[in-house]
């Protein structure tokens, strides 16, 4: 099992509730709800279709939660070098680029101080016939380092992994970047859905994941603040195994 890479991060920050809702004030609510549970929030496509997304950006960083912002930037490097650095100006924690190095590298010079820039390696939704349609002749393993490797390179902060290849990128890239782990499914809660490479919270964080991003197993649960309490109390528990030497 490998040694906790960041132990700097706090435990409570370590679980990232994906909002995908279909409002801005749906979001607010349900957010309200997880208050005392969830401390760091995605943000992804959906919600940024709709207006006041950047009054919930700035009102989320008020209340010194965390935000991470989905929107996997991909275009000319220097459109996703100014967004970028627009979006740095918000407070927001981290982003996500989807592109190729020049991108990545347009991102990482933009991003500031304090915004964490991530580099997509695959898609927790693609498996190897998705790759296939897709033209990419190399397996998942070889992407995913490979996207990882040339993230690092880039200056990217980190790199957003399915759990499934974390064990490996931990072993075969540099150990500063951080890890953020989609596709996220509790043992009671692995029903069919567009999420093809999924992994428990526990599973994630032994592989050596920093954070584990959650959206329907909260969101659809009957009690989504009780549902998020026990997914942090894993991740105490799986943090813990993984500091002992």
């Amino acid at each position: 099992m490998p040694a906790v890479a960041h132990p700097e991060i706090p435990l409570e920050e370590r679980l990232i509730f994906a909002v995908d809702l279909p409002t801005v004030t749906a979001a607010r609510q349900f957010i309200d709800r997880l208050e005392g549970q969830v401390r760091f929030f995605k943000l992804g496509l959906e919600l940024f279709m709709t207006g006041g997304i950047f009054e919930l950006v700035d009102e989320l960083c008020r209340r010194d939660a965390r935000v991470f912002v989905d929107l996997k930037f991909f275009d000319v490097p220097a459109t996703v070098g100014r967004a970028v650095a627009r979006l740095a100006e918000r407070g927001a924690s981290f982003a996500t680029v989807h592109g190729n190095q020049g991108m990545m590298e347009a991102a990482a010079a933009a991003k500031g101080e304090r915004l964490g820039i991530l580099a997509v390696t695959a898609l927790t939704s693609l498996d190897r016939g998705d790759l296939d349609d897709l033209g990419f002749a190399c397996d998942l393993d070889a992407l995913v380092l490979s996207r990882a490797r040339r993230a690092f390179e880039a200056g990217c902060d980190g790199v957003v992994s399915s759990g499934l290849e974390v064990e490996r990128l931990r072993q075969e890239v540099d150990g500063r970047l951080v890890v953020v782990t989609p596709g996220i499914r509790p043992l009671d809660n692995r029903e069919a859905d567009d999420q093809k490479r999924v992994v428990t919270p526990t599973q994630a964080l032994q592989q050596g994941a920093d954070y584990i991003v959650v959206g329907r197993p909260i969101r659809d649960a009957r009690d989504p603040a009780a549902a998020a309490a026990a997914i942090q109390a894993e991740i105490r528990q799986a943090i813990a195994a993984r500091a002992v030497p």
